[in-house]
């Protein structure tokens, strides 16, 4: 049994999945997910669009429908008896589900790691109760559950298989009616509705800028599945402008390759930028609230996870109060006009793609998910 949450989960999830049955095709999977989880062969127990928010009041939203979900789950794996449930990230959501697999005697690994070094590192307590084996996606990761004598494996960042364009550049670009031998400025406002109501105008209003200094600028919004067209409304006052603005639905890796500067949402797309190695400027907002009390939570200096894999700030990040129209364009038009600037951003970016491990992380947790499996029958 699979449990994910979020568009990246979804993803890694479905790999993971394609992995275990091409190891072994008898393996059956149930789960909540996604669209992606689902066409690697699961059966969904249920679908996790429209819980995944950012926020304390956006959570507290969702909450009834969540608690609806979590006992469904529950009631799933008591009928079930699954030989290994497996959590993917979304901490909030998948904890509540680690104390009913312990009293069902069901064996848990958990495969992307909450972000325990960011903040919350209490919840290390619980995952050395309730977890068998920790499977994590960044190098840095391991000392933290080695040090807290719980069993972890460092298989390598699934992004390093999966982040790959499907079409070439001039081909994409035509495609969108976009000119391959002008600069192109990637848009990526995250895979959340409330996200891309707090981020897209602040970039819309920045691409208007960034066109004043380069004139034959364009840009490509890439577009996550499944959101509605109202969270991108914005994006008419920029085409009113007469800029040449796309929208890509479901082609993040495309749009990432046709892109000379990438302006996204912290996250996992700052993994896939930095595996295409494209100049990037990481953006962030959340509500007042929510960075108010965050903030006195957190403790690390970056946001960004291509920083924290570089360990050091090798890619400028405008966050909350500091993410501007004006910040936005400066740092991409310095971008687009330095080509030393650029460069060394470039190369920075290429260790961390090092960093990340070599190819075949889902095979690699689909081993592990196996082993704890087996040992259980």
């Amino acid at each position: 049994m699979v449990s994910c949450g979020e568009a990246s989960g979804d993803l890694y999830a479905g790999a993971l999945v394609s992995a275990l049955r091409e190891i072994d095709p008898s393996v059956e999977v149930t789960g909540f997910g996604g669209p992606r989880l689902k066409e690697a062969g699961a059966s969904l127990i249920g679908d996790y669009r429209g819980f995944a928010v950012t926020g304390l009041s956006e959570a507290l939203a969702v909450l009834p429908r969540s608690w609806r979900m979590l006992r469904t789950i529950g009631e799933a794996a008591r009928l079930s008896r699954p030989d290994a449930f497996v959590a993917i990230d979304f901490p909030d959501f998948n904890f509540r589900l680690l104390p009913v697999m312990k009293r069902l005697g069901i064996p848990v690994v958990y495969y992307i790691s909450p972000q325990l070094w960011a903040w919350r590192p209490g919840r290390l307590a619980t995952i050395a109760k309730y977890v068998t084996r920790m499977l994590v996606i960044f190098p840095f990761e391991t000392e933290i559950y080695e040090r807290a004598g719980i069993p972890v494996e460092f298989v390598g960042h699934p992004l390093v298989d999966l982040a790959k364009a499907t079409r070439a550049r001039d081909d994409f670009l035509r495609g969108h009616d976009l000119d391959s031998g002008k600069p192109v400025v990637a848009l990526l406002p995250g895979s959340r509705p409330n996200e891309i109501f707090r981020i897209l105008p602040t970039l819309t209003d920045a691409a208007g800028l960034v066109a004043r200094h380069v004139p034959n600028v364009q840009f490509v919004v890439a577009r996550a599945p499944s959101l509605d067209d109202e969270v991108f409304r914005p994006l008419e006052a920029v085409r009113s402008r007469g800029l040449r603005v796309a929208l890509a639905a479901g082609q993040t890796d495309d749009v990432l390759e046709a892109a000379d500067v990438v302006v996204t949402a912290s996250g996992t797309a700052t993994v896939q930028t930095a595996l295409h190695g494209r100049p990037m400027v990481i953006v962030y907002r959340v509500s007042p609230t929510t960075f108010t009390v965050g903030r006195r939570l957190v403790r690390v200096s970056s946001y960004g996870m291509a920083n924290l894999v570089a360990g050091r700030r090798v890619v400028p990040e405008l966050i909350q109060r500091d993410l501007t129209p004006d910040a936005v364009a400066r740092e991409v038009v310095s971008l687009l006009t330095d080509p030393v600037r650029a460069e060394n951003m470039r190369r920075d970016l290429a260790d961390v793609r090092q960093r990340l491990g070599a190819p075949g992380a889902s095979t690699r947790a689909a081993r592990a998910v196996l082993e704890t499996a087996r040992a259980a029958v």
